[in-house]
């Protein structure tokens, strides 16, 4: 149970906000995708507390009541959403204008714009930008070929662990190589 002061002073609800806040967005990034989206949300959730500060005392478990709000801000945020995109056009029509218009910049795409070299310096500021664990695993994964369960052992983390760090750097990658993604599918 949180103390009378624990949320009601501004310092207290700082603290609470610096420590979860990241937390909290990464949570909803993955459910919402759009990390604008996910900030969005935390920060209505975060505005929501403050305003009902008073009455937060009785809380005895803050990190479960916290990710509780969220997934139900989530849920929520995923509701409004269906809704206005079943307003908009099909989830048919929109897939395939996006295939249509990568396989476009695939067509128009020339592999020789750029050098064995130039394609090396690419790929490896991209690698170095991952967060560092993040950046091991996908290093001993695409680039020394080593499985997921002896990257697990090697690095003394489970295999779910490896997955969700290959899946993180390649989201990460495929965002941040957007414009180069033809030369680098190999490593997807």
């Amino acid at each position: 149970m949180l103390n009378k002061d624990s949320i009601t002073s501004h310092r207290e609800f700082s603290r609470i906000y610096v420590l979860y806040f990241p937390k909290m967005v990464r949570f909803a990034r993955e459910y919402v995708i759009s990390e604008e989206e996910a900030k969005n949300i935390v920060q209505d959730l975060f505005l929501y507390l403050w305003e009902q500060r008073e009455t937060l005392n009785a809380i005895s478990n803050l990190n479960a009541f916290l990710f509780t709000l969220i997934k139900n801000r989530c849920i929520d945020y995923y509701r409004r959403y269906n809704r206005f995109e079943s307003k908009k056009e099909s989830l048919d029509n929109i897939r395939e204008r996006e295939l249509h218009l990568r396989m476009e910049a695939l067509r128009q795409f020339d592999v020789n714009m750029f050098s064995t070299h130039e394609i090396e310096e690419i790929l490896d500021k991209a690698i170095q930008n991952l967060p560092e664990k993040c950046r091991q695993v996908f290093v001993l994964s695409r680039m020394e070929g080593l499985k997921h369960e002896e990257i697990a052992c090697r690095l003394d983390i489970s295999v779910n662990t490896v997955q969700n760090h290959i899946s993180t750097a390649l989201r990460k990658l495929k965002v941040e190589l957007k414009d180069f993604l033809p030369l680098f599918v190999f490593i997807i």
